[in-house]
């Protein structure tokens, strides 16, 4: 796994996942394979019946002098037609986004995005998380301990 977005999970609730493909350019590809990059911010948008992944960060490479790349820049990513068509039906709705969960290498070397289909979670439904997670904690210790 190359990068993760943890705190989409808590912020949000996931509906479902799908994987993309990304557009990369070689100067990315090097500055990921350093580990300079950070998705915490980012989220998917539809533009020109397209989707892209805006406010991703990939840091600079330091290698690439001349042809270095933008950090902040949106990269085009790569989904079927019919998953397209269906993101776009579901972020029409209110307050559905469409977020990156983690980003990772396949078995043969390429980079993809793990996407999330979700649903904005309110001050509520947060705190409901996190007493949640607690109880499960002290659940195992209590098992743990007899």
């Amino acid at each position: 796994m190359i990068a993760q977005n943890r705190r989409a999970r808590f912020d949000y609730t996931i509906l479902e996942t799908l994987e993309a493909g990304i557009i990369l350019l070689g100067s990315e590809i090097k500055a990921i394979r350093q580990g300079k990059v950070n998705i915490k911010d980012a989220f998917a948008s539809v533009e020109n019946g397209e989707l892209f992944l805006t406010n991703s960060h990939v840091g600079h490479y330091a290698e690439s002098h001349q042809f270095n790349h933008e950090e902040r820049r949106p990269r085009k990513l790569l989904v079927r037609r019919r998953e397209l068509l269906r993101l776009i039906g579901a972020i029409q709705k209110k307050g559905n986004t469409v977020v990156p969960l983690k980003m990772y290498y396949t078995r043969k070397g390429i980079v993809k995005v793990e996407l999330g289909l979700a649903k904005g979670k309110t001050n509520i439904d947060r705190r409901a998380t996190i007493k949640e997670r607690e109880w499960q904690r002290e659940k195992s210790r209590v098992l743990k301990d007899h």
